[in-house]
């Protein structure tokens, strides 16, 4: 995932940070309604939760990244990639926890976990497809196979 916003400019990433987030708010009013229709409520908030976890780890991401970057430091991968596990492991003990606290609100938050991340790697693939498209050359009207 680290190699492919590597392939986007800052503009990009932060307008896919923005769309992700939108993403995410949608999902999350959703499946709030959707789950009290059902009579599961504690399962939409708990999609909620695992949106609001993801969405602040994706957040916390992007601020170390940036500290690191402007970092004069040569070695900024380490204490990246351990601040990056010890948020994952956090956020992996608060969820199996609410598993074994209320199974609804739990698989709830690992269900939220899971959409957060499927709506992430769209963006990122929609973004790449689009900027591969407009930097692809044009095939001229006089090349008979298209520019292949």
């Amino acid at each position: 995932m680290i190699n492919a916003f590597s392939q986007l400019s800052l503009p990009q990433i932060s307008t896919l940070g923005r769309r992700t987030a939108l993403v995410a708010l949608g999902i999350g009013a959703a499946a709030l309604v959707g789950s009290a229709l059902l009579n599961y409520a504690f399962v939409g908030l708990g999609i909620c939760v695992g949106l609001t976890m993801a969405l602040g780890n994706f957040r916390l991401i992007q601020l170390a990244t940036v500290k690191a970057t402007l970092s004069r430091s040569e070695n900024t991968r380490r204490p990246l990639a351990l601040n990056t596990l010890a948020r994952m492991g956090a956020i992996t003990v608060v969820a199996l926890g609410l598993v074994f606290v209320s199974r609804q609100l739990g698989f709830g938050v690992l269900l939220g976990l899971a959409l957060f991340q499927f709506s992430l790697l769209t963006n990122v693939v929609m973004a790449m497809l689009k900027d591969a498209k407009s930097s692809s050359p044009v095939a001229s009207s006089d090349d008979p196979d298209g520019g292949e």
